[in-house]
């Protein structure tokens, strides 16, 4: 794919948006469509706005913002679509909508067009089944805000042609993108991996051991940028309970992904986290911050270990079984995770430091105190403790 290809983005919310001007910065015609007029009208604003400030901070000069702007078009006529060569969807997470997307835009694309999915957490393979030319279809992930994030995950369907996922990964590079490929399974490599930086979190907080503050501090003085509640509170509580419980009935309610009553409860409350003024924390509060580093700090400095070392041997024990089971490379798990989550290292090496026998010692402590199925440690773990291997990355 080269910079003369025209992009199509549907959905022209905040990822569309985003989606929209990495693609017009790369060089490329990009048409942004969606149904909503006003919707289409506010997108042009902020992008606007967004090209200001660039020049502002000097990243672009007038003449260069002007020039990518005038690269974007946005409309609400879907034919507009169909010279495009890529058209990448990001729109409401249903795969029925989605399905509906991808037959529509069939009846107007050429043949070698790109169909792609930014979905976060559904299969790329049940999209693509809706399409005549399902080999055409691939996911393209990218991270909230699309135009900061680096890492954008390419995930292939059982369907999609070998080629294009390599052709995907060629243009993000381009795009200045740091792109991994991922096999499509239910939340792909960070969706999926993540999932024990909220989850264990919230068990630790449910059995009474620390609180939101006490556990968000801790995670932030071992190298986190931010404390898995206080980052929910940012994503959105209704956004990250949803994609939790999507993960969970996609590998057939395994224990290990099951959802908190916790969080199920702020999202039947409607308490989504910043953008609603509440969700673990009350915004309403001017330094919330400071709130948190200030409160319970002897009982931090007690169980500052223990907290860490549990949440971390679960996130560790995600990613050994994604390796495990080919979901993607070690190298590209780790760079997923330091990329597109903004952990301090990646988890693979991370193991490697503190030792793979220390990691699975904590996850049969808590295998054996719980007899729950969410804390079986896992086979790569085990296999590689009893074959005397020291480390992942040898």
């Amino acid at each position: 794919m080269n910079k003369e290809i025209i992009v199509g983005v549907v959905g022209s919310g905040a990822m569309g948006g985003g989606i929209a001007q990495v693609a017009a910065t790369a060089g490329h015609g990009t048409v942004v469509y969606d149904t909503d007029e006003n919707a289409l009208d506010k997108a042009k604003s902020n992008l606007s706005t967004v090209f200001n400030k660039l020049v502002e901070k000097g990243k672009l000069n007038l003449d260069e913002s002007k020039k990518i702007f005038s690269l974007i078009k946005f409309t609400n006529t879907f034919s507009e679509l169909s010279a495009c060569k890529l058209v990448i969807e990001a729109i409401i997470e249903n795969l029925e909508v989605k399905q509906k997307v991808f037959t529509d835009l069939e009846k107007i694309v050429s043949a070698d067009c790109v169909l792609a999915s930014n979905t976060s957490s559904l299969s790329i393979t049940s999209i693509a089944s809706a399409c005549a030319k399902p080999e055409r279809v691939i996911g393209i992930h990218f991270f909230n805000p699309a135009s900061l994030m680096p890492l954008v995950e390419i995930i292939p369907g059982i369907s999609t042609k070998k080629n294009i996922a390599e052709e995907i990964k060629s243009l993000m590079i381009v795009w200045q993108k740091i792109p991994v490929i991922a096999k499509d399974t239910p939340g792909f490599i960070v969706n999926r991996v993540a999932r024990p930086f909220y989850g264990e979190s919230i068990r630790i907080y449910e059995e009474g051991i620390a609180d939101f503050a006490t556990i968000d501090s801790i995670m932030r003085e071992n190298g986190f940028k931010m404390g898995p509640f206080e980052l929910m509170d940012m994503i959105g509580n209704d956004v990250n309970y949803t994609v939790t419980e999507t993960v969970w009935k996609q590998f057939f309610y395994d224990p290990k992904y099951k959802p908190s009553l916790t969080q199920k409860r702020l999202f039947e409350a409607k308490h989504f986290g910043r953008k609603t003024g509440r969700g673990y924390y009350d915004y309403s509060k001017e330094d919330i911050r400071g709130q948190m580093a200030d409160e319970n700090t002897s009982q931090i400095q007690n169980l500052k270990s223990e907290i860490f070392l549990r949440v971390l041997a679960m996130l560790i024990n995600e990613a050994a079984d994604a390796l495990y089971y080919g979901v993607a490379t070690k190298e590209d798990i780790d760079l997923a995770m330091t990329k597109g989550v903004n952990y301090p290292k990646g988890l693979l090496k991370w193991a490697d430091e503190i030792g793979i026998e220390k990691i699975l010692s904590i996850l049969e402590k808590l295998y054996s105190e719980y007899s729950e199925d969410r804390y079986r440690p896992s086979v790569l773990l085990r296999k590689m403790v009893r074959e005397g291997k020291k480390k992942i990355f040898e």
